[in-house]
C-alpha cells in the first residue's frame, strides 16, 4: 500500500496525471456563452480610468519606428515594391502594432488579474466558467490591438501615407488579428509560473514573427526556406491583407489569408482555455 502511494506522488505519476488532465480538457470543446461580455466591460472600464498613460505607451512606440526608420532608412532605402519605404513601412507598423497591443495585454495584464489581484477567481465566483474568462480576456486584449493600430492608421493617414478611405478596411482585419495574437500570448498565460516566463515568448515567438513577416522589408527578400516557414506565422498574413488596403494595390488569396487567421483563433482559444480550465478548476 506505502509502495502504491509512493508510486502515485512521484514526479512521474505527477506529470503522467497532468498529461492526461490536459488531453481530457483538449478533448473537451470550449463553452461559448455571452457572459465573456461582462469581462470585456469590467476590463475596458479599468483601462478607461488609466486611458491616457496606456495610450501613450502603447501609441508612442510604433510612431516613433514609423517616423525613425521610415524618414531616416527611407533616405537609404528608397522604394520597395514600387512605393516609398514610408509607405511601405506604415503598414507594416500598423501590423506590428496591433500583435504588441494585443500580446502585451493577454500576458501581463491578464497575468496580473490572474495571480496578482485574483480577478479571475473573483469572476469565477459569479457564474460564469473559466472559458467565458478567457474568451473575455481575449477579446479584450484584440480591442487593445484595435486601439492602437487605429490610432497608427490615423497617424498614416495624417502623413498622407494611406491610399484612399479603402483603408477603413483594415480595421476589421486588424480585430481579427487581434484575437490570434492574443490567443497565443493567452497560452503562454496560462502556463506561466511568473513574469520571467514571457521572456521565453519575446526571444522565441514573438521577436522572429516581427522580423519575418514583412514589417520591415519585403518576404521576397529573404531565403526560400524562410519564406515558407514566414507563411506558417499569423503576423505574415495580417501584413499581406493590410498593405494593400492601405496602399491601394490587390490582394493575393485574401480567402486564404483570413483562413490562416481565423484557424489560429480557433485554435489558440480552445488551447488557451484548455490550460486555463486545467490550472484552475480542481
Amino acid at each position: 500500500m506505502s509502495i502504491s502511494t509512493q508510486s502515485d506522488s512521484s514526479p512521474g505519476s505527477v506529470a503522467s496525471a497532468a498529461r492526461d488532465r490536459l488531453g481530457t480538457e483538449l478533448r473537451r470543446p470550449p463553452i461559448l456563452s455571452l457572459r465573456f461580455f461582462a469581462v470585456w466591460q469590467r476590463n475596458f472600464r479599468v483601462w478607461r480610468k488609466l486611458m491616457l498613460p496606456s495610450l501613450l505607451g502603447n501609441f508612442g512606440e510604433p510612431v516613433l519606428y514609423l517616423l525613425a526608420l521610415g524618414y531616416g532608412l527611407g533616405q537609404f532605402v528608397g522604394e520597395v515594391e514600387g512605393m516609398s519605404y514610408m509607405v511601405f513601412l506604415a503598414s507594416g507598423i500598423v501590423c506590428s502594432a496591433a500583435m504588441t497591443g494585443a500580446t502585451f495585454e493577454a500576458l501581463y495584464s491578464a497575468f496580473t488579474r490572474l495571480t496578482q489581484q485574483q480577478t479571475w477567481a473573483a469572476m469565477l465566483a459569479a457564474p460564469m466558467n473559466v472559458d467565458d474568462v478567457v474568451l473575455g480576456e481575449i477579446a479584450w486584449a484584440a480591442t487593445k490591438a484595435l486601439i492602437n493600430a487605429s490610432a497608427i492608421v490615423l497617424v498614416a493617414a495624417l502623413l498622407g501615407l494611406v491610399a484612399g478611405p479603402q483603408a477603413l478596411l483594415v480595421l476589421p482585419v486588424i480585430l481579427l488579428a487581434g484575437f490570434a495574437f492574443a490567443g497565443i500570448a493567452m497560452i503562454v498565460t496560462a502556463i506561466s509560473p511568473s513574469y520571467d516566463f514571457f521572456l521565453y515568448y519575446f526571444t522565441l515567438v514573438m521577436t522572429p514573427m516581427l522580423l519575418l513577416s514583412g514589417v520591415f522589408f519585403p518576404l521576397e527578400s529573404l531565403p526560400g526556406a524562410v519564406q515558407i516557414g514566414a507563411q506558417c506565422l499569423p503576423l505574415a498574413h495580417v501584413v499581406m491583407l493590410v498593405r494593400p488596403l492601405m496602399t491601394g494595390g490587390a490582394i493575393d488569396a485574401p480567402i486564404l489569408h483570413l483562413a490562416v487567421i481565423v484557424g489560429y483563433i480557433i485554435a489558440t482559444y480552445w488551447l488557451s482555455a484548455a490550460l486555463a480550465r486545467r490550472r484552475l478548476v480542481r
